[in-house]
Order: C-alpha cells, then sequence, then structure tokens
C-alpha cells in the first residue's frame, strides 16, 4: 500500500484519511488483475470508490475486498479533490449542491460489501450454518 497510485500522485499514500471517497473516470482499475489492486487501496482506509465505470476485474475484486463501489458517468466531472461527497447507500450521492441518483447494488453483492468481503461473508455463512440457521 505504500506505493498506491504513486504514478499518478506521489503524495496520494500521505494525503490519503481512512473514510476518503476516492472519484475516477472510465475504466478504473484497468490493468489490476489480482485481489492487491483494490486490497491496496483499502488499506488505505477507502472503502468506497465512485468512478464512470470499473475494469471488469477491479470491480469484482473491489466487492471482494469488501469495498463499496459505485458506477455513475457524472460524479467525476461534478467534484475536485478535497470536495465533500456524502453517499445514501443505493439511492444517491450528494457533491456541491447537487444529487446523483446512482443504481442500488445488488442484494448478494451488498450482502459481502456490508460483511467487509466474500471471506468474512462466507465464514459468518458458516457459522450461522452450524449454528442452526441456516
Amino acid at each position: 500500500a505504500t506505493h498506491c497510485m504513486e504514478d499518478i500522485d506521489k503524495n496520494f499514500v500521505h494525503a490519503v484519511k481512512a473514510g476518503d471517497v476516492m472519484v475516477g473516470g472510465f475504466n478504473f482499475g484497468c490493468g489490476s488483475s489480482r485481489e492487491f489492486g483494490p486490497a491496496c487501496i483499502a488499506a488505505l482506509g477507502v472503502r468506497c470508490i465512485i468512478a464512470k465505470s470499473f475494469a471488469r476485474i477491479f470491480y469484482r475484486n473491489g466487492i471482494n475486498n469488501g469495498m463499496f463501489l459505485l458506477e455513475t458517468p457524472d460524479v467525476y466531472d461534478l467534484c475536485q479533490e478535497g470536495d465533500e461527497l456524502t453517499v445514501v447507500v443505493n439511492r444517491e450521492i450528494q457533491v456541491n449542491g447537487r444529487t446523483v441518483p446512482i443504481r442500488p447494488i445488488p442484494d448478494n453483492l451488498f450482502a459481502i460489501i456490508q460483511a467487509g468481503g466474500l471471506v468474512a461473508r462466507y465464514r459468518a455463512l458458516n457459522e450461522a450454518k452450524e449454528r442452526g440457521e441456516g
């Protein structure tokens, strides 16, 4: 994680704080074919990324790491670094006085995000089954 995003911004790892939201353009995460990309971003405390679109493998690896990934073509052009965003889960994003509606994340993927990732989700399901709850 100490080298996360350094090709774009050498200061990124020093400036990012837990709870920050990343905003990106088209095909965010392109070239990241392993879980290391989203895992490094998550290790820095970023749990939400909003982009115009995501590279397919990055998107699923991000979900598997418990990240909240939102696709919308509008937010990137409405904000700049340092702006505050409010994400109303599965409803909208508020940025600079504008409200951008978002599509809900499917229930099966949202359950993985809520659990903190795919491993945590299946661990919880297995434990529930062992207790006779599932």
